[in-house]
């Protein structure tokens, strides 16, 4: 790319990145939403889940100690507190562990990380990774994947709600603040990059961060999929639901 775009037309090569690589198009979730899982691999899907999203107020406080701006670390900093809480008991974390609670987990089991497919840990660790070392600008546009996830949430809390008889709303209680909390980030952080990426190879470069992080997400699918889907599959160490064949 040796042309500079416009911020609208940027935002609009952003997006199409999301129609045809966010992870909604896996069908994984095609199964999960669908109500096509037994309770063993929804479980599975939660406990590897809880990995990702513990990383996640990691993941904004490595940015934001790179930021010089106060108004936007002010802005930013409210995304930790989001994930972590203002006090005990709060927070997108201890909601997901709410979850992992209702299927059937030991918190201690889950806290632990004992069960992660190995998958799971390399593909959030490469995240993490990503943000400390690419660029400020880089790192915002990873976040990205939140312009996608409003539509997904519905379909995920709808779709279990119907069709698993062992989660309730309250099990899901992570995604009802997230309706509202991804569409105030997304929209803080496109107007950054579109703000910032003012030469043509950072727009190429914020493009391919939000690729990478689709990649992110989707690899994590591939994972529990060839795990607990295909039979036969689970890696030795990795947590494994008696309905899932040896």
């Amino acid at each position: 790319m040796t042309e500079l775009m416009g911020p609208d037309e940027l935002e609009a090569a952003l997006r199409a990145i999301g129609a045809e690589r966010y992870h909604n198009r896996h069908p994984f979730h095609a199964l999960l939403h669908g109500g096509k899982l037994n309770r063993g691999q929804v479980r599975a899907w939660a406990l590897n889940r809880y990995f990702y999203q513990s990383i996640i107020p990691q993941k904004d406080a490595a940015i934001l100690s790179r930021a010089t701006d106060r108004n936007f670390r002010r802005a930013w900093r409210q995304r930790i507190v989001d994930h972590d809480g203002g006090e005990e008991g709060d927070g997108g974390i201890e909601r997901w562990l709410r979850l992992t609670d209702a299927l059937g987990f030991e918190r201690d089991y889950v806290l632990s990380g004992e069960g992660l497919l190995p998958a799971t840990r390399f593909a959030v660790e490469a995240y993490l990774h990503f943000v400390r070392e690419r660029s400020l600008l880089e790192a915002v546009a990873s976040s990205l994947t939140e312009l996608f996830a409003p539509a997904i949430i519905s379909e995920r809390v709808s779709g279990m709600l119907a069709n698993y008889d062992f989660i309730d709303r309250q099990a899901l209680g992570y995604f009802d603040k997230r309706l509202h909390q991804a569409p105030r980030d997304a929209d803080f952080a496109i107007e950054y990059v579109k703000r910032e990426a003012r030469l043509p190879h950072q727009q190429q470069a914020v493009l391919r961060a939000l690729e990478f992080k689709c990649d992110v997400l989707w690899a994590q699918l591939d994972a529990l999929y060839h795990a607990y889907v295909v039979p036969g599959h689970v890696p030795p160490g990795a947590f494994r639901p008696k309905e899932v064949s040896s």
